[in-house]
C-alpha cells in the first residue's frame, strides 16, 4: 500500500507517519532525505542534483521523480510507502501516478488531516522539545511529570524553534493552504483523497488513519 501525508506543519503528520512504519513495515520516503541519499550514493541522478543544489538552485521536478524512482527500486519498499514532502503540486502528483503506472504500482490514498488553523496556532506555539532526547512537550497539553525534567530521560534542557511562534505559523498555514489546494482537488478528482480529523488526539488519529485505509 502507498499512500501520502497531507497537513500543514504541526498537524502531526511526522508522528502519524512514525506509528504507521512501526506497526505496518511501511517505508517513509521523505524528499529531503533521498536527495541527500542520492547525492552521498553519487547515482546518475544524485549527480544531477547535486550540480543543481550547488549552484543554489531548486531541484527540478524531474530529478525529484528520478530519486523518488531509484527509491522505489529498492526491495524495503515492497510492503508500502509512505511519501513524505513530496508530491506539493498537482504537476508533481500527475508525475508521480505515472511513475507508479510504470513500475505497476498504484497510489492507494492521500489522506489529508484536517486542522482548525486557530488551534493549530495555539498547539505549535507552545510547543517545545527535550534537547537530550527530543521528546516533545507543550506549555499547556504535555508538559513533564516533573517540571523541567524530561520525563523519557531525565534530560533538563529544553529548546523551542524559533519559528514556533504565533505569527510564523500562520504565515505558514497561509502559504500551505495555497500552496495544497491544488492537491486537495486533484486527490478528490482521482477519488484518491481521504480525510481525517488532524486536531483529535493521536491515537484516535491513527485509528482514522486505519479505517480511512480500509482492511489488509
Amino acid at each position: 500500500m502507498n499512500i501520502i501525508l497531507l497537513g500543514p506543519p504541526g498537524a502531526g503528520k511526522g508522528t502519524q507517519a512514525r506509528i504507521l512504519v512501526e506497526t505496518t513495515g511501511f517505508v517513509q520516503l521523505s524528499t529531503g532525505d533521498m536527495l541527500r541519499a542520492a547525492v552521498a550514493a553519487g547515482t546518475e541522478v544524485g549527480r544531477k542534483a547535486k550540480a543543481v543544489m550547488e549552484a543554489g538552485q531548486l531541484v527540478s521536478d524531474d530529478i525529484v521523480i528520478g530519486v523518488v524512482s531509484d527509491r522505489l527500486d529498492e526491495p524495503d519498499t515492497r510492503a508500502g510507502v509512505i511519501f513524505d514532502g513530496f508530491p506539493r503540486t498537482a504537476a508533481q502528483a500527475e508525475a508521480l501516478d505515472r511513475l507508479l503506472a510504470e513500475k505497476g504500482l498504484t497510489l492507494d490514498a492521500a489522506i489529508s488531516m484536517e486542522v482548525d488553523d486557530e488551534l493549530l496556532v495555539d498547539r505549535v506555539s507552545g510547543r517545545y522539545i527535550c534537547a537530550a532526547c527530543g521528546e516533545g512537550y507543550h506549555d499547556r497539553y504535555k508538559k513533564p511529570a516533573q517540571e523541567g525534567v524530561c520525563d523519557a530521560c531525565g534530560g533538563t534542557e529544553f529548546n523551542r524553534r524559533a519559528d514556533d511562534n504565533a505569527e510564523t505559523v500562520r504565515a505558514r498555514l497561509v502559504a500551505y493552504h495555497a500552496d495544497t489546494a491544488p492537491l486537495i482537488d486533484y486527490y478528490t478528482g482521482t477519488g484518491k483523497l481521504k480525510t481525517v480529523d488532524g486536531m483529535a488526539e493521536i491515537d484516535e488519529v491513527t485509528r482514522a488513519i486505519r479505517r480511512a485505509l480500509g482492511p489488509g
